[in-house]
Parts: C-alpha cells; structure tokens; sequence
C-alpha cells in the first residue's frame, strides 16, 4: 500500500538503525532489524497486494482478487516495471469473464509492458485470439494462435489451440 519509494526509504532507515544497533554491541536487535529490512526489501519487489492477488485467481475467487487490486491506486508508480505487467494481466484474467473489451485493454497493455514468463505470454495471445474470434478477425486469430504454439513449450494450451482453430475454420 506504500509507495515504492516509501519503501526504499524505510530500508534504508532500518538498515542505519541496524548499524547502530550493531556499533552499541546489541548483536540480537541488529539482526532482527536486518531481518525486518529483508521484509521490506521483499515488499519493494513482490507487492503484497498482487500476492494476495494472484492467491484469490489461483483459488477461483475473482471478486477478493479484484478487491486487492484495487487497492493499488497508481500502478506505474507503485509497482516494479515487471509487476506492473503483471497487474494488467490479473485484471485481464479477472474481466475476460464479465467485460471483454476492458480485457482485452488489459492484455494487450501486459504484452505491451512486457510479461515474464513465455506460458503467460501466451495465455495472454490465446485469451486475445478467443476474442479477435468472436468479433470476426480471423487472420489477427489465425496470427495470435501462431504464436501461442510457438511460445506454449511444454505443450499445456496444445487443446486449446487446437479447439480455436477447428472453431476458426466455421469462421
């Protein structure tokens, strides 16, 4: 909930205190506050919101996941470069269910800012070719089922390829 730079901040004031603590000879509480400032560390990276996040996807409860990404007010300033991908991503995979156009938004600015992992990249291409199908567009279809196949390595969206090509063909 804290803004990236809040969170540098607070390291960087833990790790002074840890210092100090350390030059009093208090080995004990230098230590814990190290430990404490690895926390925060960790929260600069991996924002706790997008864990509970993709906790609740994972789960199937999309409405609790929603919630918490909605607590992430400003994503660009908030997050880091490769997470904010990933907020995009959770709010493509939350909307493909209710409102298409908005998630199809959201996918397209995910590969825009630049997923990670190659099965996520392609999920992402596979939930745009679904909806580059249903309104009629089959070579941008035909295109994004390309590169699912050549992005999905280790074969777990083969069905799914498959089945939207069989259905692109009654396009």
């Amino acid at each position: 909930m804290l803004n990236k730079i809040i969170r540098i901040t607070i390291a960087t004031a833990l790790f002074a205190w840890s210092v100090y603590e350390f030059y009093l000879g208090h080995i004990g509480n230098g230590i814990f506050i190290l430990f404490l400032m690895g926390i925060v560390i960790f929260t600069i990276y991996r924002h706790e919101m997008m864990l509970l996040a993709f906790w609740f996807v994972r789960k199937g409860n999309f409405k609790k996941a929603e919630k918490y990404l909605g607590y992430i007010k400003k994503p660009e300033t908030s997050l880091v470069k490769g997470q904010v991908a990933y907020y995009y991503f959770l709010h493509g995979l939350i909307n493909a269910q209710t409102n298409l156009k908005e998630s199809e938004k959201y996918f397209k600015k995910a590969l825009k800012k630049g997923l990670r992992l190659d099965h996520d990249k392609a999920l992402a291409k596979l939930q745009l070719a679904g909806m580059a199908m249903q309104r009629r567009r089959k070579r941008e279809a035909t295109m994004l089922l390309n590169e699912v196949k050549k992005l999905d390595k280790t074969k777990m969206l083969k069905e799914q390829v498959d089945m939207m090509r069989q259905n692109l063909g009654k396009i």
